[in-house]
């Protein structure tokens, strides 16, 4: 199990990193109101803003493999015999023969076998995330394990619950995207492949009701839940819960079928072109950023919660996972306080607060 400091909600490692960047960041944004009266950085860009942004996406990419392995075993948010939970840093691919998670598991193995030469213990990614998201990441200690989460995932068993910030908000403010997923090539200046949606149904011609389309054979099912958790000046707080695992399934969901793009989706924040992502001057001005310099902006999709159902006799694992800092800036910035029944909890706090199962 994993050890557990008082205070802290189960499943948050005591060193994890992000908790003592939100520990300074809600000091700096206390500071601030001291300051200026008011929450948040000024409105207008900030000399370094850029640089800053670009080290959040930049900043393990290229490190020394053992760097990055003490880095996620600082991340460590859940361990036992079967599996290890661990916070995925944004920019870093799960898979790839270099400068990927799974191309130091083996030394991040070592390193929680306390360095044991002859140590048999394993690591092993069991259920991916994009290159470009970050949050909680499962890991299996043997193949065996790996079989049962996939089994477990196969027959819906396993919940993940994902955060993302928004450009717009979704309408109803909670619902089910039931719409099948198709990857097109793009035509133009810059041909590409993207994800696309391949709905089933159409508006009549009379446009008084739907008629049911021909499926296309290389679509695949895509369903997403999603619940607005906090909304104000035109973006909002998105909690997602995908059913269905097709390649960029919450981003064509959010910005096609919702018409809300995640923030940073430079790829599906246009449907018919590669540009950057597009932003209304109000949210520019409150990001402290320039049109030039969205193409910084890191994607703002975040692994949020993991439920592993019980093993015999064992209680369901529960692992909620501290939002990054470039994250909870993001969120201080456009003023999106997530409030719980017991009263308003700033984006500061957010992060020692585990997703309420509701």
């Amino acid at each position: 199990g994993n050890a557990k400091t008082p205070g802290k909600p189960e499943g948050l490692c005591s060193s994890t990193t992000s908790l003592f960047l939100a520990i300074d960041l809600a000091h700096e944004v206390r500071q601030e109101k001291a300051e200026t009266g008011r929450p948040g950085p000024a409105a207008s860009a900030r000399p370094g803003r850029v640089a800053e942004l670009k080290r959040f996406s930049q900043q393990l990419q290229n490190v020394h493999p053992n760097v990055l392995a003490k880095q996620l075993r600082r991340s460590v948010l859940y361990a036992d015999e079967d599996v290890v939970v661990i916070s995925k840093p944004h920019g870093v691919p799960v898979r790839g023969q270099s400068n990927s998670i799974s191309s130091v598991l083996p030394v991040l193995s070592k390193m929680m076998s306390g360095m044991k030469v002859r140590s048999e213990s394993q690591l092993l990614p069991c259920l991916g995330l994009e290159k470009d998201s970050t949050g909680a990441l499962l890991l299996a200690r043997n193949e065996d394990v790996v079989e049962h989460i996939l089994s477990l995932r196969r027959n819906n068993q396993v919940q993940r619950k994902y955060w993302v910030v928004a450009v717009g908000v979704p309408v109803p403010s909670e619902g089910l995207v039931d719409i099948p997923i198709i990857e097109r090539e793009v035509a133009g200046s810059q041909p590409h492949f993207k994800m696309d949606l391949s709905p089933l149904f159409r508006m009549s011609d009379a446009g008084d009701g739907l008629i049911r389309v021909r499926g296309q054979r290389q679509a695949h099912p895509a369903v997403t839940k999603y619940r607005v958790l906090e909304s104000g000046g035109g973006c909002s707080l998105v909690e997602l819960q995908p059913f269905t695992e097709v390649k960029h399934q919450m981003r064509v969901h959010m910005a096609i079928a919702l018409d809300c793009p995640i923030l940073g989706d430079h790829k599906y924040s246009h449907r018919n072109k590669l540009a950057p992502q597009k932003l209304p001057e109000h949210m520019l001005k409150k990001l402290g950023l320039e049109q030039s310099q969205i193409r910084y902006l890191p994607l703002h999709l975040h692994a949020r919660q993991l439920i592993l159902p019980a093993r015999s006799g064992q209680a369901d694992i529960r692992v909620s996972c501290p939002l990054p800092k470039y994250f909870l800036q993001t969120l201080n910035r456009l003023r999106l306080n997530f409030r719980e029944d017991k009263g308003d909890k700033s984006p500061s706090e957010i992060q020692e607060t585990p997703v309420q199962k509701r």
